[in-house]
């Protein structure tokens, strides 16, 4: 059996609505069955995965962003900044941009964000007087900012995948969560001089710098700032590893909403629990198939037919990152961004390799392209998820987010072909 028939086999299964996971293991069996392979090499690469330590940083983490979901940690963190910031033209704007970020980062979900914080901030900037496009746009878009900032899950998934496949370039959780650092700043930047530029003829009353506000801010938020101290601090001064500083956070997370604030009761954290296991579980169960496919693809020397073909026509690495860019953005609107991690990284990763591109800076570019594809027309998530969560038209929505996106196909340019705005922080 040809291996064109068997990659047909997992496109027709996943649209004839099978799970992906089981659709991504009976491929990566019908595969090594067909190359005459013992197919307990599956069952070894399950127990591989679950016995990377780096694994434990995943549900950790998520957990500890479901608590963040549930508390009023995002009334507390868009306050905060507000009184940091919102004094500034265009400050609300800008709060909102840094809020969603840092939200997202930490739940790990870009539709969690909009549901959460879009509640909050879509009515106040209607009430500042920002256009009712402008918000739309501004919250649906907002959503996805924080996949480039650690802790995300995604460059966990991205790291880890990576690490699996020995590919020779070394990829450290460690490393991405600085790679991501200034892209994501470059980005929220960007958004923010685009939307002083937009509402220049439309006065915005700014807010007036208040300390007393600002010292109350502080105080309310007090506990919860120090989270990125657990990440960056622990990990960066040696002192945690990345595993150790998801424990870190998660034990702290737990103590500040349920002891400290008290918007958590106790008798709910196994339910809250359950929830995040269940989303963990899924990311698990696609990850450790995945990994038995990776095998089964590289086995069949997929990675370097895809290279030799792809060279056929491409001999500029410029070229090629163009090619990249434009699949990734229409992955990312059809595909959630862990499945298209846990399938296509494999595959690409090695192709990029050859063109002379840096895995970590490939990651970035990879979650940068999905983070923009989570709202591209027509059915990238974050538009419908915004459309039935504030009663509008999708269209509606496409039109709200196509200035917004293309500032972030801008910055999207940058960081591609401008490989030290990742790599600078980095100790290589």
């Amino acid at each position: 059996m040809t291996l064109y028939i068997i990659l047909l086999i997992l496109f027709l299964l996943v649209i004839l609505g099978m799970p992906l996971f089981a659709a991504i293991l009976a491929v990566a069996m019908l595969g090594f069955y067909s190359s005459g392979i013992d197919l307990s090499v599956v069952a070894i690469e399950l127990y591989r995965i679950a016995d990377t330590p780096l694994l434990l940083a995943l549900p950790l983490f998520t957990f500890a962003g479901y608590l963040l979901g549930e508390s009023n940690t995002s009334h507390r963190l868009v306050r905060l900044a507000q009184a940091l910031i919102g004094w500034v033209p265009n400050g609300l704007a800008i709060v909102a941009f840094a809020a969603c970020a840092f939200f997202t980062a930490f739940t790990g979900a870009s539709g969690v964000t909009i549901v959460a914080l879009g509640a909050l901030l879509y009515p106040a900037l209607q009430q500042a007087g920002y256009r009712e496009k402008f918000s739309l746009g501004l919250v649906t878009t907002s959503g996805s900012l924080g996949l480039l900032l650690p802790p995300s899950l995604p460059l966990i998934i991205y790291g880890i995948v990576a690490q699996q496949m020995n590919t020779g370039g070394e990829v450290a959780i460690s490393d991405l969560f600085l790679a991501g650092l200034l892209p994501c700043l470059l980005m929220l930047i960007s958004l923010s001089c685009w939307s002083l530029w937009t509402n220049r003829k439309d006065p915005i009353p700014v807010k007036i710098f208040s300390g007393k506000e600002l010292i109350a801010t502080v105080r309310e938020a007090i506990w919860e700032i120090p989270l990125p101290i657990f990440v960056f601090g622990g990990i960066y001064s040696g002192l945690f590893a990345v595993s150790e500083a998801a424990a870190a956070t998660a034990m702290y997370v737990i103590v500040v909403e349920v002891f400290i604030y008290r918007e958590i009761k106790l008798l709910r954290l196994p339910a809250i629990m359950r929830e995040s296991m269940i989303t963990v579980g899924g990311i698990l169960l696609i990850l450790g198939a995945s990994l038995a496919f990776t095998n089964f693809l590289i086995d069949a020397e997929v990675p370097m037919l895809l290279f030799k073909l792809i060279q056929v026509y491409v001999s500029e690495k410029v070229v090629f990152l163009i090619l990249l860019n434009i699949f990734l953005l229409v992955l990312g609107a059809i595909l959630d961004i862990f499945s298209a991690l846990v399938i296509m990284v494999p595959i690409i990763l090695p192709v990029a390799l050859n063109y002379g591109i840096d895995p970590v800076h490939l990651g970035i570019i990879f979650l940068a392209n999905m983070q923009i594809g989570y709202f591209t027309p027509p059915v990238g998530m974050n538009l419908f998820i915004a459309s039935y969560r504030f009663k509008k038209p999708v269209t509606e929505l496409y039109k709200a987010t196509i200035p917004f996106m293309m500032v972030l196909l801008f910055t999207l340019l940058v960081i591609t072909y401008w490989p030290t705005l990742s790599l600078v922080l980095l100790r290589r």
